[in-house]
């Protein structure tokens, strides 16, 4: 037992055990798994098992996960049987920098500053310029005396090898271990800046990016455990953003896997104000497409057996109970829905909501939750389990009263999205080759019944996700004059918030 787990005895009465959670592999192409019950969030909750006052965090973010690769993934689905599923998680952006400074500073784009991956607004030398380094949520969990740790893919710019004026490689505040690369898409052949030392890494089956982060975690969690110390480490893979690079073990998986077809497939969504009617994919973009599918599966069996192997490591050093997992991904991603080839950007939800699950300590298990949850929660989030308060400048709210069951009154009715600049610049990693891909500019609402999008231009959509849940008609024409009206206003309103209390309201102002 460790001296953490000896501390909280007298607290801990009913605890999430997480032993034995690494799931075994399964057969390729076999089925998903049940999904966890579903449970509303207005009926009566069952009793969350409790929590040490102060868990440790372990946050698993990976990049480009659509929500068709989860059932590829047994040990996220694990996760989910363990835990909660938010099936309403959106992110602000669809794109990886937004989205990911959202996550540290809980704000979003529009406070962030933060609107692409590079160059004058957007990417880590704009993050870094603008301060926003200088209060994270590293550094509130730092100053509430957790050990932090960050690992793999930070920010879009952001290499190895910067200084940043330093005279030595750069490591933002707040973070007491630090592995992290730059442009190290193809797993293979990259920099990682080591704690200030930059350590090479070749093309050997032992240098795939996403098993040695796998293992500097898994010691990380080991060493501090042995400590006592409380602490929170984000682990952010590369995968399965392209090129898609599986690990060599896992390159002859799923033999003939092709890229599933949902109803949206292949379709410009009726009354489009952007995609031009009659769009159809090309022959060799369903053939790219189907091999990319396969690779992305493939990509992704990595991450999932990292998880597996996160959550024996916290059993084996006997702190599983004194721990909260969360897996998500920075966005979403399109293969052929809407007539588009592979990509992101959009404002449909196949790009914006993604998979949100956590489990353990003080998580109720098997449980789905569809109230909006955004990225811009992760930090306040942190700060409630840390016992701090939420600094003043986040835009977000903590989640952690619906790991519990408990259903805030005044919780938000709505998400924003706000897509601007699109990518439009080769050196981008997610430059959009083909113009179809790149939606304009727009501010988005999302609730859990519609989505109504307004684009620079003045045009809006707005798709009833109840009665057309693929999002495959824009029924903006049909609504009543004063309808629209109050759509725009409150999309005005959540678009242009500063601050939790704001955000909060604005957000509460349209159903």
């Amino acid at each position: 037992m460790s001296f953490r787990t000896f501390r909280y005895t007298t607290l801990v009465t009913s605890l999430l055990i997480m032993a034995g959670c690494s799931a075994s592999a399964e057969p390729p192409g076999r089925p998903a798994a049940a999904q966890p019950a579903s449970a509303s969030p207005s009926a009566p909750a069952p009793s969350a098992p409790a929590s040490p006052t102060r868990p440790n965090i372990v946050f698993v973010l990976v990049d480009d996960l659509s929500m068709d690769l989860v059932q590829y993934m047994p040990n996220v689905r694990k996760l989910q049987q363990d835990g909660t599923t938010f099936t309403n998680y959106t992110v602000t952006d669809s794109l990886c920098c937004p989205s990911r400074a959202s996550i540290f500073k809980g704000q979003f784009p529009h406070n962030t500053g933060i609107i692409k991956n590079h160059g004058s607004d957007g990417g880590f030398r704009l993050f870094h310029s603008r301060g926003q380094e200088k209060s994270t949520y590293a550094t509130d969990m730092k100053t509430a005396g957790y050990r932090t740790a960050f690992m793999g893919k930070y920010l879009n710019e952001y290499f190895a090898k910067s200084t940043m004026g330093t005279g030595k490689p750069y490591v933002p505040p707040g973070w007491d271990e630090w592995a992290v690369g730059g442009n190290a898409y193809d797993n293979f052949n990259y920099d990682l800046n080591e704690n200030g030392k930059v350590v090479k890494y070749g093309a050997t089956p032992q240098d795939y990016l996403t098993d040695v982060l796998s293992g500097k975690a898994a010691k990380f969690i080991t060493t501090t455990a042995a400590t006592g110390q409380p602490f929170i480490i984000e682990v952010s893979t590369y995968a399965p953003h392209a090129p898609y690079t599986p690990a060599p073990r896992d390159a002859a998986l799923f033999p003939g896997l092709k890229l599933p077809h949902t109803a949206a497939w292949d379709k410009v969504p009726a009354n489009s104000t952007w995609l031009p009617a009659g769009m159809k994919l090309t022959k060799a973009q369903k053939q790219r497409m189907d091999v990319e599918y396969r690779k992305r599966v493939q990509s992704v069996q990595s991450v999932d057996k990292m998880i597996g192997t996160l959550r024996d490591t916290l059993t084996k050093a006997g702190i599983a109970d004194e721990t909260v997992v969360m897996f998500s991904s920075d966005n979403g991603y399109h293969m052929g829905e809407y007539a588009l080839p592979s990509g992101k950007q959009t404002a449909f939800d196949t790009d914006v909501n993604v998979p949100l699950v956590v489990a353990g300590a003080g998580v109720q298990a098997g449980r789905s939750v569809d109230l909006i949850v955004e990225n811009i929660d992760f930090r306040p989030t942190f700060a409630d389990l840390a016992g701090a308060a939420a600094p003043a400048e986040t835009d977000g709210r903590s989640f952690k009263p619906l790991l519990a069951g408990e259903i805030p009154a005044d919780w938000r009715a709505t998400a924003l999205i706000e897509h601007h600049d699109p990518a439009t610049d080769p050196a981008d990693p997610d430059y959009q080759s083909d113009s179809r891909n790149i939606p304009p500019s727009y501010d988005a609402l999302r609730t859990t019944t519609f989505t109504f999008i307004e684009y620079v231009d003045g045009t809006v959509e707005y798709f009833d996700r109840r009665a057309d849940p693929h999002m495959l008609t824009n029924v903006a024409g049909t609504l009543p004059a004063a309808r629209l009206a109050e759509l725009r206003t409150a999309l005005r309103g959540v678009a242009t918030c500063i601050g939790a209390q704001a955000c909060g309201t604005a957000a509460r102002a349209i159903s």
